[in-house]
């Protein structure tokens, strides 16, 4: 049987990074949909982040992504997000919206455009330094449409130069995380299409690198908890970005297209000691036409329940059937916590901590909907790119 209390016990050590972008606007390739009330500048955007978090108690941190949220004092944006009980989280790279960035950024076959890739990858070293975050989350766009357009090995050359240097910058409490993504918007050959290929390149660079898992950036059918497991017993997760995409985009709220792939997801996290702080659990999500923040507490709360699943798992039980070679007892053991309905036990968790037991519904009574809408009216409302 498993300890309910053990189980609130772990439930009151999560924390989910809510991401900058996703309080701003965005959309599709088509149409981007604006919203009242939209953030203005990071500012605005921790002011809702920490909406986030009173209503959730469980995302006291917000990711940055530069040059989208630059600033001219990463210090006192700093203290501006401790003053609102947040601190800043990953400090995500942009090495996909500059011109130069054509034929790729670090793996670009000229050795100028890398140069003022890898010279961005260092000025977000020196943010995190302002910032006192922890991690470095590296996304490269690099890759090519075209057999022959370049060459394959030489590119991977150049991604492990670059990748050294940065790693080489660190300071002994910061790490790198690489993610991958297997096309889009490289078609014929990613430079980073698979965790294979991230892996190999973090083992090679040494302890602070470490590979990120987006949970939308997977070919249809992957088996991504296998991915997590072998990760975890080789010591190279170092977090991941919780989304959903039905066909290929990856943007959609975690837990959306496939919850129950999130709670195998998250089992093996438990199972293979990975709740732990050395894990980083982000979202990385747009949410285009739905309110922003109402979508980013339900996905905290997606991300909860499914750990909350994954706790529940009778542990002794499963591996009682498995040892025993009987198939559907451990496959009933899974189920029987997956069918569970944690909602109650998190409604609960929440009001022992002082919250309301629906945060979504918490929010909704605020008001902040339309004090913001009320209150941000002029300037550029922020958005992919601002």
């Amino acid at each position: 049987m498993t300890d309910v209390a053990a189980v609130k016990a772990a439930l009151k050590t999560q924390a989910i990074e809510t991401p900058s972008w996703a309080y701003g606007n965005s959309g599709t390739r088509f149409k981007v949909f604006t919203q009242p009330g939209v953030p203005r500048s990071p500012r605005e955007k921790l002011d809702d982040a920490a909406k986030v978090h009173e209503f959730t108690g469980a995302a006291p941190t917000m990711a940055l992504h530069i040059p989208w949220d630059r600033v001219d004092d990463y210090a006192a944006l700093a203290r501006y997000a401790e003053e609102r009980g947040l601190r800043l989280g990953a400090i995500n790279s942009n090495t996909f919206q500059d011109d130069d960035y054509r034929l790729g950024s670090v793996c670009h076959p000229d050795a100028a455009v890398r140069r003022k890739a890898v010279a961005h990858l260092l000025e977000c070293v020196d943010i995190m330094d302002a910032t006192g975050s922890r991690d470095l989350k590296l996304w490269f766009a690099d890759g090519t449409n075209y057999p022959g357009q370049d060459d394959i090995r030489a590119r991977q050359d150049r991604l492990a130069e670059a990748l050294a240097t940065v790693h080489e910058r660190l300071g002994d409490d910061q790490r790198m995380l690489l993610e991958y993504k297997f096309f889009e918007p490289a078609f014929y050959a990613t430079d980073v299409p698979d965790w294979g290929t991230a892996y190999a390149h973090c083992l090679k660079l040494g302890d602070k690198a470490r590979v990120v898992v987006d949970t939308g950036h997977h070919a249809p059918g992957t088996n991504i908890e296998f991915i997590v497991a072998t990760l975890l017993r080789e010591g190279k997760l170092g977090g991941f970005d919780f989304n959903s995409r039905f066909y290929a985009d990856d943007d959609l709220m975690v837990g959306a297209a496939d919850p129950f792939q999130l709670f195998r997801i998250m089992y093996e996290v438990v199972r293979g000691g990975g709740f732990t702080p050395g894990v980083a659990f982000m979202l990385d999500q747009c949410h285009n036409i739905e309110a922003k923040i109402p979508a980013i507490i339900r996905s905290v709360m997606n991300v909860q329940e499914a750990t909350a699943k994954a706790l529940l798992v009778d542990r002794a039980a499963l591996a009682s059937a498995q040892a025993a070679g009987d198939v559907l007892a451990a496959n009933a053991v899974l189920m029987d916590a997956y069918d569970t309905d944690v909602r109650p036990l998190l409604a609960e968790l929440r009001e022992e901590q002082g919250l309301d037991g629906d945060p979504v519904a918490a929010y909704h009574r605020s008001g902040w909907a339309a004090k913001t809408a009320g209150e941000r009216v002029g300037g550029a409302q922020a958005g992919w790119g601002a």
